[in-house]
Order: structure tokens, then sequence, then C-alpha cells
């Protein structure tokens, strides 16, 4: 199949599968902030973010190893499985020596054997689903996914409206999903026919965690640059401010469910396609930017309606942080793209660097900023946290693969997005006709390039 053919038609597959997953997080607003109060809903956030900063500790990266050497048709595949799950089973082992430290945690205290649940829970879904991904049985993936968002509903409905179990049903819910995604993965890619212990090659497993450990510093530190603005927040504003803070980075979200549909697919590309590979990336790059701007765009035009549609009149407010969030997600993903030349490369080490300074940076700027704008001034810093990792990798893995940047492209484009956020945000006269102004202007500049890919594509 031809590599920009297999790249759409996987994106379509991941689509159907992880479309209903993602937008289950917008789904489910209404139900979240009509159950939860402000100062609820921020402590099941800080909860959430807490796990996620130990699914890394705990799996010692393995499952981004798992992905890139399963794909790889020289490595067995019962080695990398095995390496995987007795990397994440004994990095749990060693984390429940730690019950006692974590319970100490005043902002979770009371939730430590919740927390424990969702990682092992989480981590050992990772593991699955990344390893039937590598296998190339994206359709079952895609199934997975769909059966994910339905028992979520479910045990939301059940936890939340039923029991009424507050935050103890919010985290609980997605514990339940994830065990039941593990068992319907085992059972379906008849997983235990990959454990094989005993006559496992170690040179593999060692390749593998050579890989995978300086990512363990490398998705902590994008942790920090993503989530340590909430924890500040709510150290110096209030779980209130949080709250609000939390609700308004779900919005944005959107940017993210369309470039983690279509990172799904492009991480296979990007590794198994290798004829014509810098003007693959660079036709792939151009038409991604341009859809990543043209939906951010768009969504600061109408997140004072998207608001009010998904959230209870006491998070309305919280619309005010959503254009410089979605500033930030933007660059999040273009700077996505660019990890996975690192990835391609086995380059993680230089991931790792270029992460670094995104998260020194991110955590001086809340610093300086937050105190000065109040919580937008945590989206702004998170903005330019991005942005620099984003010039910084630009610069870099031109050493790999040379990518040709439409540098006055990119520019128009951040100029366009920040010009609408600060219309939007201070509500400028005619504040309305001059964002739809200026939609209409990045559509102008954008839409081109994707209508000459999908035209050439349609001749092939």
């Amino acid at each position: 199949m031809d590599k920009y053919k297999k790249l759409i038609s996987n994106t379509v597959i991941f689509a159907i599968g992880t479309f209903s997953s993602k937008v289950l997080v917008f789904l489910l607003m209404p139900l979240y902030t009509r159950v939860l109060t402000n100062a609820e809903y921020g402590v099941t956030d800080l909860i959430i973010q807490t796990g996620n900063l130990l699914l890394p500790l705990v799996s010692l990266g393995i499952v981004n190893a798992v992905l890139r050497f399963g794909l790889e048709r020289t490595s067995r595949k019962n080695d990398v499985f095995t390496t995987g799950l007795l990397t994440i089973m004994g990095g749990f082992v060693i984390l429940l020596l730690f019950w006692p430290l974590l319970d100490r945690l005043e902002f979770i205290s009371g939730h430590t054997g919740l927390i424990y649940m969702f990682v092992l829970m989480s981590t050992l879904r990772s593991l699955c689903s990344q390893f039937v991904r590598a296998r190339g049985q994206v359709r079952l993936f895609a199934v997975d996914g769909i059966l994910s968002t339905v028992t979520t509903i479910l045990f939301n409905l059940l936890f939340l409206l039923g029991l009424q179990w507050g935050v103890f049903g919010y985290v609980l819910a997605i514990v339940c999903s994830d065990a039941l995604s593990v068992l319907f993965l085992s059972v379906n890619a008849t997983l235990w026919k990959y454990v094989h212990i005993r006559s496992i090659r170690w040179p593999t497993s060692l390749a593998m965690l050579k890989y995978s450990v300086p990512l363990i510093p490398n998705t902590m530190l994008w942790w920090i640059t993503n989530v340590s603005d909430r924890y500040i927040v709510s150290y110096m504003l209030g779980n209130d401010a949080n709250g609000l803070y939390a609700v308004a980075y779900k919005v944005p979200s959107i940017v993210v469910l369309v470039s983690g549909i279509f990172m799904d697919a492009w991480q296979m590309s990007a590794v198994t396609e290798t004829k014509g590979r810098e003007r693959f990336f660079t036709k792939v790059f151009r038409c991604y930017c341009s859809l990543l701007f043209i939906v951010g765009s768009g969504i600061i035009l109408f997140c004072k309606v998207i608001t009010k549609l998904l959230v209870s009149d006491a998070f309305y407010s919280s619309w005010k942080y959503i254009p410089f969030l979605v500033l930030a997600t933007v660059f999040t993903c273009i700077v996505n793209f660019l990890g996975s030349i690192y990835m391609v490369e086995k380059k993680s080490m230089l991931s790792l660097a270029t992460t670094t300074v995104g998260a020194a940076s991110n955590v001086v700027l809340n610093f300086l900023l937050i105190p000065q704008f109040g919580v937008n001034g945590a989206a702004v810093a998170t903005f330019i946290s991005y942005l620099l990792v984003f010039l910084i990798r630009a610069w870099d893995t031109r050493r790999f693969v040379k990518l040709r940047y439409s540098g006055l492209r990119l520019t128009v484009n951040t100029v366009l997005l920040l010009l609408q956020s600060i219309v939007m945000i201070w509500e400028a006269p005619f504040w309305i006709a001059i964002e739809i102004f200026l939609t209409a202007l990045m559509i102008a500049a954008n839409a081109n390039e994707i209508l000459i890919n999908i035209k050439k594509l349609l001749r092939r």
C-alpha cells in the first residue's frame, strides 16, 4: 500500500476506535461539573495527575519501548511483551514500599489505595494496547477504544449518579474500565502466549531498557510542563481556581484529540517508512500544522459557546483561560510530531534534553506570571514553554530529517492565534466580528496546504 494511503487508512481506523474515548472527556463534562463542586473537581484532577506522574516511574517508560521495538521485524514479539510485563510488575512491587510515604501527602490522603489501582491498571492497559498496535492489529486496538468508552460511561453513571461516590467514584470508574480493557485485549490477542520468561533474550530486554529509561525523566518533565501549573495555581490561588483551570484545560483537548488520533498512526509510519523519508515527513508536517492551527482558531472563536454547552454555570468563567491554553496545546502537538523523529532514531536522550528546557522554563514562568496575571499566567507560561521547546527541536532534528519548514506561515499562524486570544479574553470592541475575521484569515492561510495534499492523494 502507498505510504500516504497507509497513513490515512490507519488514521481512519484509529479515529473510529479512539474518537469515542477521547470525545468522552467532553460528553462527561456536564456530569462531572454538576455532581462535583469546584474544589472536588480540583482534588480529583490532582489525584489523576499524581497517578500519571507515577506511571513512568513504575513502568520505567517500557511501554514506549514496547511500541518502538515491537514495530521492528527483527525483534521477537515474545521478548518485547515479556520484558514489558516483567518491568511493570517489578516496578509496581517497589512502588508498594512507598505506600506510607504517599499516604502522608495531604491532597491525596485517604485515596492512596485508589491511586495504586489506577497506576497498575493504567500501565497494564498501556502495555497491552501498545503491543497490539505494534503487531499491526489496529482494528482490535480500535474496537478496544470503543468498548472502553462504553464501560467508562456506564461506570461513571453507576458510581457518580447511582451510588454518589464523588471523588472516589470518579477515579474508580477509570480503574474498572482499564481492567476490563486489559481482559478484553488479553483474550482476543491471546497475549499470554507471548509470556516466555525462561526463553527471553536478555540483550533485547537490555536494549529496550536502554531506550526507555531516559524516557522516565522525559515523561516526568513533560508532566511538569503540563501539570505543574495546576499545583502552583492550587497553592497560590486555591482549589476553586484550580478546578476552573482544570475544566478550561479540557476544551483545548479537542486539539489533542485531533492530534492524538493522527499520531497513533503516524508513529507506525514514521518507523516503518524509510524511502523518501524527508519529503514524506515534510509533506505530512505541513498538512498536520495547517489542520492544527485551523482547529485551534475555531476553538478560540467558539470557546464561550463550547463552555456554555459543556459545563454548569458554576464553571462558566473558565472560558477566559481557554485561548492561551489552545495556543499551548497547538505547540504541544507540533512538539510531539518532532519528537517522533527522536523516536525513529532512538535518540531518547535528546528528547530528554529538550524536554528539560521546557519543564524548567515552565516552572520559572509559573512563579513569575501567576502572581501578575492570575490563572491566565499559568496558561501563558505553558504556551511559552512549548514554543521554546519547538524552536529547539526544529533546529536540532535537522541533523536527522531535514524538514522544510515554512517559517513565514508558522509565524503568521502563531500571531493570528495570539491576536484571537487577546481579543477574546479582553472582549475588545466588536470582538465577535474581529474573531470571525481572524478565523477566516487562518482558514485562508492554511486551507490550500490541506487541499493540495488531498488532491494528490486522490490522484494516487
